[in-house]
């Protein structure tokens, strides 16, 4: 590495770093907190009586996991304005990361409601309470200990995949690596550095899921 590239990524530290602040975490932040959101209620979906929830719920699942998030972020970014509906870059990444992780969050936490044992929903139907209380007084908090793990994975793996709002022109920090490589032509560098920035951040949230866990299981024994 020659003295003029160690002196780019010197000076790229600061706005790759300022494009994880400002795009690529509050990304993943406000998409995660909606699609858990969409999750529950697309889990809650899964496990109703209703049979055309049912349906729409796994209708819903099949198309988020079988298509391509790319494919997602571009039908909601380029292909509806032909319909009349423009949408801003920044939303129309939230709305398709969203929509990803409540696909993919939902299956996971209808499992995790699934695993608490029956015994529970009949212990709170004895005292009286109703479907809705025994779900979040007593359920949920038990499948929230076993969601614990695959919400956590799903978490990171979409702070990987705020890489690609950049293709619609999310300033976040894969798009800061592309703005400063462009004129340089230092790729491999400004890459390398972006990717180094997405491990730390990845490894950082890793650290805090195994605590949590750790945490968590102490609670049950």
């Amino acid at each position: 590495m020659d003295d003029s590239t160690r002196q780019l990524l010197l000076d790229s530290l600061l706005p790759l770093a300022r494009g994880a602040l400002t795009g690529t975490i509050p990304l993943t932040l406000i998409s995660f907190a909606i699609g858990i959101v969409l999750a529950l209620g697309v889990a809650l979906a899964r496990i109703s009586h209703n049979v055309l929830l049912r349906g729409a719920a796994r209708v819903f699942i099949s198309v988020i996991r079988g298509t391509p998030l790319l494919v997602q972020l571009f039908i909601i970014f380029y292909a509806l304005p032909s319909l009349g509906l423009v949408i801003d870059p920044f939303p129309s990444a939230v709305i398709a990361f969203s929509l990803n992780v409540a696909g993919y969050a939902a299956e996971a936490i209808r499992a995790a409601i699934l695993s608490v044992p029956r015994g529970q929903w009949e212990a709170a139907q004895t005292i009286g309470l109703s479907r809705s209380a025994t779900l979040s007084r007593v359920i949920l908090p038990q499948a929230a200990r076993v969601a614990v793990p695959p919400l956590s994975n799903t978490f990171i793996s979409l702070v990987k995949d705020t890489s690609l709002a950049s293709s619609i022109m999310v300033v976040e920090l894969l798009r800061q690596a592309q703005n400063i490589a462009a004129p340089t032509y230092e790729f491999l560098a400004l890459y390398s550095l972006a990717a180094l920035y997405y491990w730390v951040i990845c490894t950082v949230l890793s650290a805090v899921q195994l605590r949590l866990e750790h945490r968590l299981e102490r609670g049950v024994a």
